[in-house]
């Protein structure tokens, strides 16, 4: 019976019998996606200069991108924004950290123990449902107007992400692997370093990307509520007198920030986690 070829849609002969790959599917080099990329990030400026040049929005409202860099230029030359940028990075990163061994912990306990996972869940469901904005002024009462309450706020972001993600990390272990692993003897420290924590470690670090972002969120939307310093405290000084252009210069430097740390954290989990394939 004859066969039918199978032919690929993605796929063209020539004449001369060679069969090229759609031009379509063909892969970029990453150069040519940088390219890309800078060049749509110019274009975005460029459209946003010329709107507020010609008055298409008000500029009160939109600013201008020459603006902002001359507003970050003055703030770097002058020194004045340093203060500013130590005390939001400090808030910052000590409430990714601790955050991370706070959740990095309780999701190892309760994942591992049935009993305590039942007792704690609806508690810890209501908590990760209220928003921790209110918490705000009972932070400041407690810890007062300086960083701490900026890093509380922050803890209780970044907590519930890395938590829930360990939490899923260790139940989700692979059954046959874990009797396997019993079945030769493996003693219940071997079982948490052999087994769970593998298993927990991408969940892991799939949370801490999120979790740098909202280490962030923490900081500034404390130092939104009550600070003298900082870059959310900046910020909001920029909002009082309606400089939106030092409003996008602080929200920049923000994000240069957050990438930077998100950067920092791609690089230990591609030391950490050689074994996961790409």
């Amino acid at each position: 019976m004859p066969t039918v070829a199978k032919t690929d849609p993605s796929t063209m002969t020539t004449a001369g019998g060679q069969t090229h790959r759609a031009k379509g599917n063909q892969r970029r080099s990453p150069v040519s996606i940088h390219v890309m990329q800078v060049a749509l990030f110019i274009g975005i400026l460029t459209a946003w200069q010329i709107t507020s040049t010609f008055s298409l929005v008000p500029p009160y409202i939109l600013g201008e991108p020459i603006g902002v860099a001359r507003q970050l230029y003055v703030w770097l030359v002058t020194g004045k924004v340093y203060p500013h940028i130590a005390v939001t990075l400090l808030e910052t990163v000590l409430a990714f950290v601790i955050g991370l061994v706070l959740g990095i912990g309780m999701g190892l306990l309760l994942g591992l123990n049935v009993t305590l996972a039942k007792l704690f869940d609806p508690y810890l469901k209501a908590f990760n449902a209220m928003p921790r904005v209110v918490l705000v002024p009972i932070f400041i009462v407690w810890f007062g107007l300086g960083i701490w309450s900026k890093v509380a706020l922050g803890i209780t972001l970044v907590f519930f992400i890395v938590f829930f993600n360990v939490f899923q990390g260790v139940r989700d272990v692979n059954p046959v692997v874990l009797a396997n692993a019993r079945m030769l003897g493996a003693s219940r420290r071997q079982l948490l370093t052999r087994v769970y924590l593998p298993s927990a470690t991408g969940w892991v670090f799939s949370s801490l990307h999120a979790s740098v972002g909202m280490a962030f969120a923490g900081a500034v939307i404390g130092e939104y509520m009550g600070s003298a310093r900082g870059l959310g405290y900046l910020i909001l000084q920029a909002e009082s007198v309606f400089d939106i252009n030092a409003v996008f210069a602080g929200m920049v430097l923000l994000t240069i920030f957050a990438v930077i740390l998100d950067w920092i954290v791609s690089s230990f989990e591609k030391r950490l986690v050689k074994w996961k394939p790409e």
